[in-house]
This record gives structure tokens, C-alpha cells and sequence, in this order.
């Protein structure tokens, strides 16, 4: 079978690799779609993502398909079912589990990060990691039900209540997907920050009240002549120093600023304490999708969020290594890759 193999920074291969068989507790996925992840990028650039990924291993940890084939112990999945997996399998032994915190588990497994993943026209994974959706959802919506997890648990931490005024900082996938998720909590007005006008214009027709254009307009005179006073939560979902800064300078008092942008292990950034302490701000991150996958695949089935007009393009198992070492491709939007094309 096809297969994304990474050996090392900037060197993945598309090559001819065994198809897997499955274990007793694993099902055969015929992987239909697999999107490429900010984390993706961050790997194949030779930077560390969530986990540690050793030479030789399938990326890929968005994705959904059809169950091919199922192990002899597995009795609650079946083939022919249309599936979406949660990648991050827990221990359920480590202190972590035990705590009820087991997306920061000692011996988590990784798929698509640690193993073999969703790059590949078939991939074995645990069957208690698979989740059936709806006959009415596409592979491609399923695919984005990962990401979709990693933003209702960042969410949650954001504490959004009815009426609140929220800006979200990065127009790509993951800041369109907050956008709608702060909506759906209440948000009474969203700001969007994003230079790139098309991107604009999609945030615009899933509720943003405000656009703005950061490298040719002033944030501030923007959020003042709209009458934006105080944003009470920012979410930065660029993954830069230059716009976790921004979050925390145009954040209100009282306000949560959300650092769920992914930055390189090494970057930092720049924080005068007083100005934290003089807006009382509570600065937050968020780890993966702990206990979430359920929720996301509820909003994607149901329509309540919309994952697949906000992709930019789909492709073929083969243009991968362009898309990843292209970052002017990447720009363009989301792209999602279809390995049986």
C-alpha cells in the first residue's frame, strides 16, 4: 500500500509499505481522508510535536474511513462501518489516568505521532479509538472531528459567558473552528484577526462581527471605532511570539487569553508581569482532546459546526511532501488528503 513515511526533518517519503493486519483489539481502516495538521508541519520541519515520532513512521492523525477488517477480539465494531479515530490512546494505569487527567498520560500512544498513522491507504488502530459517524457526515467533515476535540477542550477552559466580547487571532482552520465554537457558547461579539482577506471574508459568514487586517490596519483603532471596549477572551491560534504578545496586549481586565497556537519547543515570548497583574489576566493553553472526541463528532454530525467550507483544497497521497515543505500552499487553507485517490 501507499504510505507518508517520515525519516527525518524535511525527508518524507511516499512509498510502498506493507499493508497492516490487525490485532486481536485493532480494526483495518481503509483510510478515505486525513488532514494535514499544524503538527504535521511542525515534525516534518524537524521540531518536536505533542510526542516524539521515530524515523520511519506513517503521519497522519486526522482522519476517518471504512472499517476493512477487524480483529478477533473486537465485538462492538464491524466491518463496513463508517469510522472516525480519536489518534491519543490512553494507559489508563499511569497517576495521570488514574486522576481523571489522562491527555497528559506517561504512556499515552500517539497515533499518526508515535505510530503509524492516517497517511497511508490502510492503517491499524485500536478499536476503542474508533467512533461511528453519521451515514449524512463525509470522510472529510469526519477527518476534521480531531481537531474539532482539541478546540472543544480549549474551549472549555476559556470560560466564555453569554454576551461576551471574543477575538480570535488566526483565520486557518483551527481559529475558524473557535470562532463558531465561541458563537455556539454565547459570544454576544466576535473579532477575527487574520491578514489574509479571503479568510476574512469566510470568518465574516460563519459570525464574525468585526474583521480585521493586522498588517494594514491599526487593532486597536479597529476594536475602538467599533465600539469594542473590552475583549473578555482571546484566543491566539497562530502559534507565534509576535501574536501571543498581541493576545495579551489587546486582552481586557479580567480577560482569559488562550494560547492554543502550537509554537516551535524553543520560541518565547516577551511579558511585562505588571501588565498581567494590573488586567488581573489569566494566560491558558490546552493540551489535545482529553475526553472530547464524543462532543466534537455530536457537533459535526448535527451541523452545528461547519469544518468543511473552510477547507482550502484535497489532494492526493502524493502532493504531501510539497504541502508540508510549502508553506505558501499552506497558507492558502486547510488541506485535507484523500489516500485512495
Amino acid at each position: 500500500m501507499k504510505a507518508g513515511v517520515f525519516y527525518q526533518a524535511n525527508d518524507l517519503r511516499i512509498m510502498e509499505i506493507d499493508r497492516p493486519v490487525p490485532k486481536s483489539d485493532e480494526v483495518l481502516v481503509k483510510v478515505m481522508a486525513c488532514g494535514i495538521c499544524g503538527t504535521d508541519v511542525h515534525i516534518f520541519s524537524g521540531d518536536e510535536g505533542c510526542f516524539p515520532t521515530p524515523s520511519g513512521t506513517v503521519l497522519g492523525h486526522e482522519f476517518s474511513g471504512v472499517v476493512e477488517e477487524v480483529g478477533s477480539g473486537v465485538t462492538d465494531v464491524k466491518v463496513g462501518d463508517r469510522i472516525c479515530v480519536d489518534p491519543n490512546q490512553l494507559c489508563g494505569s499511569c497517576s495521570y489516568c488514574r486522576s481523571g487527567i489522562g491527555h497528559f498520560c506517561e504512556n499515552m500512544t500517539g497515533i499518526g505521532t508515535g505510530v503509524n498513522g492516517g497517511f497511508a491507504q490502510y492503517c491499524a488502530v485500536p478499536a476503542s479509538q474508533v467512533y461511528r459517524i453519521a451515514d449524512t457526515t463525509s470522510f472529510e467533515a469526519a477527518a476534521m472531528v480531531e481537531p474539532v476535540a482539541c478546540c472543544v477542550h480549549g474551549m472549555d477552559l476559556c470560560n466564555i459567558s453569554c454576551g461576551d466580547t471574543v477575538a480570535v487571532i488566526g483565520g486557518g482552520m483551527i481559529g475558524m473552528i473557535m470562532l463558531q465554537l465561541a458563537k455556539l457558547s454565547g459570544a454576544g461579539r466576535l473579532v477575527m484577526i487574520e491578514p489574509v482577506a479571503e479568510k476574512r471574508d469566510i470568518a465574516k459568514k460563519l459570525g464574525a462581527d468585526v474583521c480585521i487586517d493586522p498588517i494594514h490596519e491599526n487593532v486597536k483603532e479597529v476594536l475602538a471605532r467599533n465600539g469594542i471596549d473590552r475583549i473578555s477572551c482571546v484566543i491566539e491560534c497562530v502559534g507565534k511570539p509576535a501574536t501571543i504578545e498581541q493576545a495579551i496586549d489587546i486582552a481586557g481586565k479580567k480577560a482569559v487569553v488562550m494560547m492554543f497556537g502550537l509554537t516551535a519547543p524553543n520560541e518565547t515570548i516577551s511579558l511585562k508581569p505588571f501588565e498581567v497583574f494590573k488586567k488581573e489576566l489569566e494566560l491558558k493553553a490546552s493540551f489535545i482532546n482529553p475526553y472530547t472526541q464524543k462532543r466534537a463528532l455530536a457537533l459535526i454530525d448535527s451541523g452545528r459546526i461547519d469544518v468543511t467550507s473552510i477547507v482550502h483544497s484535497y489532494a492526493a497521497l502524493e502532493k504531501l511532501p510539497e504541502i508540508l515543505a510549502d508553506a505558501s500552499l499552506r497558507a492558502k487553507g486547510k488541506w485535507i488528503i484523500r489516500p485512495q485517490a
